[in-house]
């Protein structure tokens, strides 16, 4: 009765689960992806001065990172699904801020930013949605969409804000001095939050997923984690279906999204103005995060991923075509909407196909093939720069990369994991909506 009663005073104040939401977006906000990934066009052109290094080799680096992170991801996932999601951030925040700080001891050698980003992918992971995204979907089922939508608004603030901050460091104190700022900052501000507020699991605090109350809960089974085995969901042809879909949109968006500033530059833009096209793509990310959310919590997600991919390929081909500011600024928004929007998808998916009973690993894979994909896409389109002298070949090809992945997504089934529902509702198991009980 006691349980019961905690239970029930709980849903007339604000849901806890909203706390954790808003404390895993100060962590996004202020986690590795923002200023080492989304920023890293920002930086490419002291790279290029510093190191003496054309467009392919700088690139590497980033491929490096991707590379590193992809597969510690998959580990990382491993640990939180064993140990818990906090147990895996809060040391990763603050070994990655560390990493920062030390960059004021980069020389002049291009192998000691490959060693750099070398370090910032092994560890980063700890700090991205790969955690955070599984206690997320443990606190909602009903509202996951949207919650995981909210948690990844703070990876798009630090999209948008984070290479405005990063260029205006870089021309005021240097490089190196930008990445110790943030490292310091990182120190300040998620790490104490994040240590606070951030709890594993509803059961912790007496409540239930979504602030049900006991009535719901036992027509949701109780709140329990039911889900496949890693060996079962690497098994199922539909995970490698999702994986196919997620490295094609990946590799052609971050392509597109890291050379962003080259791509305007060579169009005789100032760096402001190149900056301004990262946060125009940054701008798009956050309205993919919450845009997204609201669309998966309503939708089928493989008709929201149809539409996502669709639009990536648009983004592509207006960039591609070489057009003025207005439509490459158009193309960039639509790439960066693709951006954003993926990770969204990876995590509800992974949770609706597989469950939540080994979703650190399943995430973990996922998001590695993501960030791996991520990282070969710009090489890709660096060496086609230093090939051919210019971006259209590149871009033409991840265009018809992001057709494919639209079509193979058009290929999925119905949810295994449907909602959990009140007595009024239930889940088309067709298409995975939510329809009205006669």
């Amino acid at each position: 009765m006691k349980e019961g009663a905690q239970i029930i005073t709980s849903r007339r104040g604000l849901f806890y689960g909203w706390i954790v939401v808003v404390t895993s977006a100060v962590g996004l906000l202020l986690g590795s992806f923002p200023i080492v990934a989304f920023s890293f066009g920002v930086f490419f052109r002291s790279y290029t001065e510093e190191f003496s290094a054309g467009r392919g080799a700088i690139s590497f680096a980033f491929t490096i990172h991707n590379l590193l992170s992809g597969i510690s991801a998959v580990v990382v996932g491993r640990i939180a699904d064993r140990v818990g999601a906090r147990k895996v951030i809060l040391p990763g925040l603050a070994i990655v801020a560390a990493m920062l700080i030390s960059a004021e001891a980069i020389g002049s050698r291009v192998w000691e930013l490959y060693l750099f980003y070398a370090a910032l992918g092994l560890v980063g992971s700890a700090t991205t949605t790969v955690p955070y995204a599984l206690v997320v979907s443990r606190w909602f089922d009903r509202r996951r969409g949207i919650a995981l939508g909210g948690m990844m608004v703070g990876l798009g603030a630090g999209a948008v804000a984070m290479p405005i901050v990063a260029q205006r460091l870089i021309a005021t104190t240097g490089w190196r001095s930008a990445f110790a700022i943030v490292g310091c900052a990182m120190v300040m501000i998620p790490l104490p939050i994040v240590g606070m507020f951030l709890k594993e699991a509803p059961a912790q605090m007496g409540l239930l997923p979504d602030g049900a109350s006991s009535t719901t809960a036992h027509s949701q089974g109780g709140g329990r984690e039911n889900g496949l085995t890693w060996d079962e969901t690497k098994r199922s042809g539909t995970f490698w279906l999702l994986i196919a879909v997620v490295v094609l949109l990946a590799a052609s968006v971050h392509a597109c999204v890291i050379h962003l500033p080259q791509i305007f530059g060579d169009r005789s833009a100032t760096p402001q103005a190149a900056a301004l096209a990262s946060s125009v793509a940054g701008m798009a990310l956050l309205a993919g995060r919450i845009g997204c959310g609201y669309f998966l919590d309503r939708y089928f997600g493989g008709y929201v991923a149809v539409a996502i991919c669709g639009a990536a390929a648009l983004g592509v081909g207006l960039l591609w075509t070489g057009g003025g500011d207005g439509v490459a600024l158009a193309g960039a928004f639509l790439v960066g909407l693709g951006m954003g929007a993926e990770v969204d998808i990876i995590a509800f998916l992974m949770s609706r196909y597989f469950g939540l009973r080994s979703l650190g690993t399943t995430m973990g894979f996922a998001f590695g093939a993501f960030v791996i994909a991520g990282g070969l896409g710009p090489l890709a389109m660096g060496f086609g720069f230093d090939r051919t002298g210019s971006y259209r070949a590149p871009l033409a090809g991840f265009c018809a990369a992001a057709i494919v992945a639209a079509a193979l997504a058009t290929r999925l089934g119905p949810y295994r994991f449907g909602v959990a529902c009140s007595d009024q509702t239930l889940v088309s198991l067709e298409t995975g909506t939510l329809e009205r009980r006669a």
